[in-house]
C-alpha cells in the first residue's frame, strides 16, 4: 500500500493581509502530479483541511477542485478534521464522498471511524481520529471520570477500536504527540495549549504507520512511523528555515514500512531579509536578482540606526510581495522571525515590545501620539509602583 501524507493544508489561509490560494493551489497540483508520478493507491490528509470553522467560497472551491481531482484518478483520499476548521463542516456530505472514495471523518460520536483498502498484501485499516480533547470525549464515556488529561482521554477511545495487531493499521490524527523526553518542535503560526495538550506517543504502539497534523514542521516523534507531515506552505517566518515536503509512505506486508520526503516548490518561496534601507535598495544590488527573487514574500528587518522614512514603500518597490518591516539592533541582533520573549537575555521593556509588534504588523514604527498612549495604558496597567514606565 502506497500513500501521501499530507497535513495542515489549511486553505483559505492569509498572511500580513495576502491571499495564500493561488499559492495553496500550485502546491496541491504538485501533490496531483506526484500522486499520479508514483502511482501512490490513497492520499492522507491528517486535519486542518480549512484554515477556519467557516471557510470563505473560494477556499471550499479550491478543496473541491482537490478532491475532484483525486477521484478523477481514481485515488483514495482519507481526512480527519483538525482544530482550525470544523468538524461538522468537514463531515458534510460525507457519505457521498464516501461512495466517490473520499471518506471524511465523522463528527466524533464516541468511536473512530475505519477504512479498510486492499492490497497484494490484504487489507490495510486506516483509523480515523478527528481532533479529541477530554471535553469532547467526556460525554461518550460517562463511567470513565475522564479528566482533563488528554492522555486519558485517547486511551479510553483508542481502547474501543478492536485493533487486530496481526493486521496492519494506520492512525491518521490530529493531535500534540510527545514521545518521553524528547521536544516536539512547534512554530508560531499553530494553535497552541502550551504542553497542556500534549499526548504520548506511546499510545500509538500498535499502528504500523501514524500520520501527523496539528505541527507544521516535519519530524518524527519516538519511532520514524510516527510522524508528523509538516504544513502545506510555509505559514509563518519561523517555518522558513526548514522546507516543506510530503511523506512518501509504503506499507509491505506487516512490519514493513518505509518511506521517502518529497519537497514541494512554493509558488513564492518566504524570505528573511536583513540590512539597511540602501543596502537592500541598491540598484546594483536589486539588478542581480531574479523575478523569482524579487517576487518573494519578503520579511525584511532594517538595521539602520534610525528608522527611515517611507521605508516600507521604498522596499515594496523592490519586494512587491513585502509582507512585514520590523526594526533591528543595528549593532549585533540576529532576527529570528519572532518577537523576543520575556525569558529571553536582553529582552526589551513592554514600550519596546509594543513598538517592535506595532512595526511587524504595519510595516512602520508607532508615532509619538501612539506611544504616549502606550505609555499611558502601561501606567494604568501597572499602578501607581509603574509610574516610571
Amino acid at each position: 500500500m502506497r500513500f501521501l501524507h499530507l497535513a495542515d493544508l489549511h486553505i483559505g489561509r492569509q498572511l500580513a493581509g495576502f491571499s495564500l490560494l493561488d499559492d495553496q493551489r500550485h502546491a496541491l497540483a504538485q501533490v496531483l502530479d506526484l500522486a499520479c508520478a508514483t502511482q501512490v493507491d490513497a492520499v492522507v490528509i491528517a486535519g486542518d483541511l480549512y484554515d477556519k470553522a467557516q471557510p470563505s467560497a473560494e477556499a471550499v472551491a479550491l478543496v473541491d477542485w482537490f478532491l475532484t481531482g483525486l477521484v478523477e484518478r481514481d485515488l483514495a483520499c482519507l481526512c480527519v478534521a483538525g482544530n482550525h476548521d470544523s468538524a461538522e463542516r468537514v463531515a458534510y456530505a460525507g457519505e457521498l464522498l464516501r461512495r466517490q472514495g473520499v471518506h471524511v471523518s465523522p463528527v466524533f460520536g464516541g468511536s473512530l471511524d475505519a477504512v479498510t483498502l486492499d492490497d497484494e498484501h490484504g487489507g490495510v485499516t486506516f483509523w480515523l481520529m478527528p481532533y479529541l480533547t477530554p471535553t469532547r470525549v467526556r460525554p461518550f464515556f460517562a463511567d470513565e471520570q475522564i479528566s482533563q488529561d488528554p492522555n486519558q482521554a485517547l486511551a479510553v477511545v483508542l481502547a474501543t477500536c478492536r485493533i487486530d495487531v496481526s493486521a496492519r493499521n494506520v492512525l491518521v490524527a490530529h493531535q500534540f504527540v510527545v514521545s518521553g523526553g524528547s521536544q516536539t518542535l512547534r512554530s508560531d503560526s499553530e494553535l497552541s495549549l502550551g504542553d497542556l495538550d500534549a499526548v504520548d506517543a506511546a499510545l500509538f504502539d500498535d499502528f504500523d504507520y501514524v500520520a501527523l497534523g496539528h505541527v507544521h514542521r516535519p519530524q518524527r516523534v519516538g519511532r520514524d512511523v510516527v510522524r508528523y507531515a509538516g504544513s502545506l506552505l510555509p505559514y509563518a517566518p519561523s517555518e522558513i528555515r526548514y522546507p516543506k515536503s510530503v511523506p512518501l509512505v509504503d506499507l509491505g506486508p506487516k512490519g514493513e514500512v518505509s518511506f521517502e520526503l518529497v519537497e514541494l516548490e512554493p509558488l513564492h518561496p518566504m524570505r528573511e531579509l536583513r540590512g539597511r534601507l540602501e543596502e537592500l535598495c541598491d540598484p546594483a544590488v536589486v539588478g542581480g536578482l531574479s523575478d523569482r527573487d524579487r517576487q518573494c514574500y519578503a520579511f525584511v528587518t532594517l538595521m539602520d540606526e534610525h528608522v527611515p522614512l517611507g521605508a516600507p514603500e521604498r522596499l515594496r518597490r523592490v519586494y512587491p510581495n513585502l509582507m512585514g518591516v520590523s526594526f533591528g539592533d543595528p549593532a549585533d541582533r540576529a532576527f529570528s522571525g519572532d518577537l523576543p520573549r520575556p525569558e529571553d537575555p536582553g529582552v526589551k521593556d513592554p514600550l519596546g515590545l509594543f513598538e517592535d509588534f506595532f512595526a511587524s504588523q504595519n510595516g512602520t514604527a508607532p508615532s509619538d501620539e501612539q506611544r504616549a498612549m502606550m505609555r499611558e495604558a502601561l501606567a494604568r496597567a501597572q499602578g501607581p509602583e509603574g509610574s516610571d514606565a
